[in-house]
């Protein structure tokens, strides 16, 4: 075997054997894009039952903010983040609303602005309980 033979050959050789490892790298990021459009756990039944509220700001889907009990079925789930300046929102119970510390924005349950400086409506997602587990999906 002469050297452009043995060049050529180690070269297909050297392509040849990286091929697994590009499918590989491939099919990780399908499975990443699967992964963000499916019911992501974020917390438990009875972090939510305690206080009526489960913040959740790294989860997979991005800051959640789940309002309700386990024991009634409409629960509210919306990034916390206010769509004016990003403050945190807060939740205000006993009014049935979101409120913006920094500005003083409102939204109804919903995500939609009642009223303030705020003219984006609060992102939302769809809220299960499975088991134990208090699951999302973003709409």
């Amino acid at each position: 075997m002469n050297r452009r033979d043995f060049i050529t050959l180690f070269g297909i050789g050297g392509i040849a054997s990286s091929l697994p490892i590009a499918i590989a790298a491939c099919s990780s990021e399908k499975s990443t894009t699967a992964t963000s459009s499916s019911w992501q756990k974020i917390g438990t039944v009875a972090e939510l039952d305690k206080t009526g509220q489960l913040l959740n700001e790294k989860s997979p889907v991005g800051a959640v903010l789940v309002v309700g009990t386990s024991k009634i079925k409409n629960l509210v789930a919306v990034n916390p983040t206010c769509t004016h300046k990003g403050c945190k929102v807060d939740w205000k119970a006993t009014e049935n609303k979101f409120l913006c510390p920094c500005h003083q924005s409102t939204f109804a349950a919903d995500g939609k602005v009642l009223q303030g400086v705020a003219t984006k409506p609060l992102a939302t997602y769809a809220v299960k309980i499975e088991g134990d587990g208090v699951l999302v999906l973003k709409s």
